[in-house]
């Protein structure tokens, strides 16, 4: 059964940690695909500041560098806020021959206590768990700079240099709409 790795993420706006991190999956685990999911409303209430649709093309622009590796748009779809065990529930449902992996960043470990049923995630997907800077994790083997969104937005909010921070296709994708100014 072919194994497709979902990695969500509110991707406000996608950087480097988040490509790096897809193409260590690609290239090292066993799954036969990537794809990255934004979350349509995030879970725990916190506020978005670009719309789904430009995150989603975002993510589309940054999946364009990455061999195997798409976008869903599973959660606009479900509608609301999706929980993980929700989404993962509906994918077994409709694609019955397929696998699942989830991919985990270490900022994540402190909240999966706060995740809805996050026994059943573990038994409807396999855990993969990537390391980054800043995060402390258990036997992390590979760890990602640390940089995330909030510091990116506020880095292109004050009009700083985030060529090293974003990947090229999305800063190009951010400068062409005019968000996070």
């Amino acid at each position: 059964m072919p194994e497709i790795a979902l990695f969500g993420g509110s991707f406000d706006p996608p950087h480097v940690g988040h490509l790096l991190a897809a193409a260590y999956v690609l290239a090292t685990d066993p799954s036969d695909e990537l794809w990255f999911v934004p979350v349509h409303e995030h879970p725990f209430g916190k506020k978005m500041s670009a719309p789904f649709e430009h995150r989603a093309a975002l993510c589309e622009a940054m999946a364009r560098e990455l061999p195997r590796s798409r976008v869903s748009r599973l959660e606009q779809e479900l509608g609301g806020e999706v929980r993980t065990v929700d989404l993962l529930e509906h994918l077994h449902k409709t694609r019955p021959g397929d696998r699942f992996a989830l991919i985990l960043g270490a900022d994540l470990a402190a909240e999966r206590a706060q995740w809805k049923r996050f026994d059943r995630i573990e038994q409807l997907a396999r855990i993969i768990d990537i390391g980054r800077a800043g995060f402390a994790g258990a036997g992390q083997q590979v760890v990602f700079p640390e940089v995330s969104s909030t510091q990116v937005r506020s880095a292109l909010r004050k009009g700083e240099d985030v060529s090293r921070l974003v990947p090229r296709a999305v800063l190009e994708a951010i400068r062409a709409a005019g968000t996070y100014r």
